[in-house]
């Protein structure tokens, strides 16, 4: 255990977050998200028995959001017509608003291909539990300035 460090950083993830460059994206995924099909060429990190806001929450903490793009969080669309339940973004607008200054101003919607093609790209995928749906982010790191 580490001092002010959230024990929902493990050791493989803090080591991930800390490999990450500028400019580089990780996935936060939700549990019906192919995560180990897009992550062929990523570190896909297993945290079963957890949801997207907690890692999300944790993550925030000791990560830089990128602030050299206007969108640095990327949601997944909901495809049109489809009634999922997507409150869980308000958790996420709250989450993003409380560790990031520029707010939810820095979050942007993917379509769904558009996202899995986003994911392909990314350094690591966390594959959650959660089961909310369209509950996947992608951030992409920053600078600590």
């Amino acid at each position: 255990m580490l001092k002010g460090i959230s024990p929902m950083l493990s050791p493989e993830l803090l080591k991930v977050l800390c490999e990450m460059g500028h400019g580089d994206t990780i996935v936060i995924a939700d549990g019906n998200f192919p995560a180990q099909s897009m992550g062929k060429n990523a570190i896909v990190i297993r945290m079963d028995g957890h949801g997207v806001p907690e890692i999300l929450e944790a993550i925030l903490q000791v990560f830089p959001l990128d602030q050299y793009v206007e969108k640095p969080v990327s949601l997944m669309e909901r495809v049109p017509g489809d009634q999922a339940d997507v409150s869980i973004w308000k958790t996420y607008d709250k989450l993003i608003t409380a560790a990031e200054p520029r707010g939810t101003e820095t979050i942007q919607k993917l379509e769904r291909f558009a996202f899995y093609e986003e994911s392909k790209k990314a350094y690591a995928i966390i594959a959650t539990s959660e089961r909310s749906q369209y509950a996947n982010v992608i951030l992409q790191k920053g600078c600590v300035l």
